[in-house]
């Protein structure tokens, strides 16, 4: 287990593989750009499970509030999307638009995490330690949520002290800590 994951960790989980028709080492590099040429990157996605204003905005602000962070954490996995239309504006609330900073691109997503840089880091994490943190499925088991066409969500950590003896393991390849406004509506 990663020790910046304590019991109460805010973390969203999400698995990524090819994107707008480009590798996820390419979309890896591209980003590590992004950063530096930005000091931000905005990860696209879709599906509402991680809705910027319903779900991840007031989960990630309520841990800030608190003097803790979010963290993005990713698992690598063989997908299909070859959509490639590149974002040209974002919005905090999906209401007023501005656009997209210089250096920032992000192809063929809805929204867009907004993370601090991007690091390669590996550990195994239980699915089954993980609670849904906001929305209709709130206190749901992770493994339970994280099924079918479901692969993301906002989740809690509970440490291995909690963690229940049945196991539903994914490997984690990449983490991100989020940053204000933590996601963003894309056009």
């Amino acid at each position: 287990m990663n020790s910046s994951l304590n019991n109460g960790s805010g973390l969203i989980f999400m698995k990524v593989g090819i994107h707008a028709n480009e590798s996820i080492e390419d979309i890896i590099k591209r980003k590590q750009d992004e950063f530096a040429a930005a000091g931000k990157i905005f990860w696209g996605y879709g599906g509402n499970t991680c809705h910027p204003t319903k779900h991840v905005q007031p989960f990630a602000r309520e841990y800030a509030e608190s003097g803790n962070n979010v963290q993005l954490v990713m698992h690598k996995m063989v997908s299909k999307h070859f959509t490639e239309t590149l974002a040209k504006e974002y919005s905090d609330d999906g209401l007023e638009w501005q656009p997209i900073p210089k250096g920032i691109n992000v192809k063929g997503s809805r929204y867009g995490m907004v993370i601090g840089g991007i690091n390669e880091e590996e550990f195994d994490l239980n699915l089954r330690s993980l609670i849904v943190g906001v929305g209709p499925s709130r206190g749901k088991i992770g493994a339970d949520y994280i099924k079918g066409q479901n692969d993301k969500g906002v989740f809690v950590y509970q440490d291995s002290e909690n963690e229940p003896e049945e196991k539903e393991v994914k490997h984690i390849d990449l983490v991100a800590p989020l940053l204000p406004p933590y996601a963003v509506f894309l056009r």
